[in-house]
C-alpha cells in the first residue's frame, strides 16, 4: 500500500477513487465494516480505494483533549493494507485545514485531488470547520459534484458501538481480552528495549524494558500473559509487568517483558509487546522473597494461558 503525506503527493490526474475518511485509530472491527465496504465499492467501480487520515490528531489542533492512541501511523498503514486499501493519504491537519468549510473540504480534498466517485464513512461522520458538515450535507454536495455517499451503521459490541473510545476504556481497565474482541486482534504496544534497573536478572527473571511513547494507550498496571515480537516477526512467549515496581518504591511506570525460558540480549531492538490476558493487579510485597515466589507462580499461569491459546 502506498502512503501519501500531503495533498501534493497525490499525482496529477489521479482517480477515480472510492474514499473513506477518519482517524481510524486502531483500525478496529468497527472501522473494518467501513473499510470493507470501500474496498468492495472500489473494485465494483474499477476505482482505487483511498483512506484519508490525519496527523497530528485533529483534537490537538483545535484545542480539545487528545485521546491516547491505539497505534502509530506506520501500524495504521500496515493494517489498512491488510484490509485491502490501495492508498493512505495522511493529511497534515493544520489550523488552516481546521478552518475549511465543509464545502471547501469536499472541493479541495475529495474533488480536486482525489476525484472521488464514491465516499464511504460512518453514520456519525462530521467534517469541516467546527464539524459543521454531516453525512446528509456530504450527500447533498455529492449530488451537485458527481459522487455518491454511503453511510455505514456502526458495529455493535454488546450494549455500545465498537469504537476507539470503547477500546481505550477497556485497555485502561486492563481488560485486554475485551479490547482484543473490539480490535479483532490482540492489543499491542511497541518501542525500543532500553536499560532499566537490572533487578530482574539476579532474581532469575531478566526482563526487556520497552520504552513506549507517552501518547500510546498502555494497559492498567498489573501482570499479563502475552508475546514479545521481534522485528523479524519471531514471537516469544512472555510474562509482562506494567507498573512502577512498588516493592522497590519505584516511581517510573514501565512496560517490562520476561521472555519465558530464553535469555536474550534485546537492548536496542525495536519490539512489540502483545497482550493476551491479565493475571492480576500490581502488588507491593513485604520483601523480595515474596515477590520472587509470586513471579514464579505468575510464570506458571502465563505458560498455561499461552499453551491453551495456541
Amino acid at each position: 500500500m502506498q502512503r501519501w503525506n500531503s495533498l501534493d503527493d497525490v499525482p496529477d490526474g489521479w482517480g477515480p477513487s472510492v474514499v473513506s475518511i477518519g482517524v481510524f485509530d486502531g483500525v478496529h472491527r468497527g472501522h473494518r465494516t467501513i473499510l470493507d465496504r470501500a474496498v468492495a465499492a472500489a473494485r465494483a467501480q474499477s476505482a482505487s480505494s483511498v483512506v484519508v487520515t490525519f496527523d497530528p490528531h485533529p483534537a490537538k489542533v483545535v484545542g480539545r483533549p487528545v485521546p491516547l492512541l491505539l497505534g502509530n501511523l506506520h501500524r495504521r498503514g500496515q493494517l489498512l493494507g491488510e484490509v485491502g486499501i490501495d492508498r493512505m493519504l495522511v493529511l497534515p491537519f493544520t489550523r488552516e485545514v481546521s478552518e475549511w468549510t465543509p464545502e471547501e473540504f469536499v472541493q479541495r480534498l475529495l474533488v480536486d485531488r482525489l476525484h472521488a466517485v464514491h465516499i464511504v464513512v460512518g453514520q456519525n461522520f462530521r467534517f469541516g470547520h467546527k464539524q459543521a458538515g454531516d453525512v446528509d450535507l456530504l450527500a447533498k454536495v455529492g449530488d451537485e459534484l458527481g459522487f455518491t455517499v454511503e453511510a455505514v451503521t456502526l458495529l455493535s459490541g454488546g450494549d455500545v458501538p465498537v469504537s476507539s473510545t470503547w477500546i481505550r476504556q477497556r485497555i485502561a481497565e486492563g481488560d485486554v481480552a475485551a479490547a482484543a474482541t473490539g480490535l479483532g486482534r490482540p492489543y499491542s504496544v511497541d518501542g525500543p528495549v532500553v536499560r532499566g534497573n537490572g533487578r530482574g536478572r539476579p532474581m532469575g527473571y531478566p526482563t526487556a524494558n520497552v520504552e513506549v511513547r507517552e501518547e500510546m494507550a498502555v494497559p492498567a498496571d498489573g501482570v499479563y500473559a502475552g508475546w514479545l515480537i521481534r522485528a523479524d516477526g519471531t514471537r516469544l512467549p512472555a510474562a509482562i509487568s506494567i507498573g512502577t515496581n512498588p516493592t522497590f518504591d519505584g516511581t517510573e511506570r514501565r512496560v517490562e517483558a520476561y521472555v519465558l525460558d530464553v535469555d536474550l540480549d534485546l537492548y536496542g531492538e525495536h519490539v512489540a509487546i502483545e497482550f493476551t490476558d491479565r493475571l492480576r493487579g500490581m502488588v507491593k510485597f513485604d520483601d523480595v522473597d515474596q515477590l520472587v515466589l509470586q513471579m514464579g507462580q505468575d510464570v506458571d499461569v502465563v505458560r498455561r494461558i499461552l499453551r491453551e491459546a495456541t
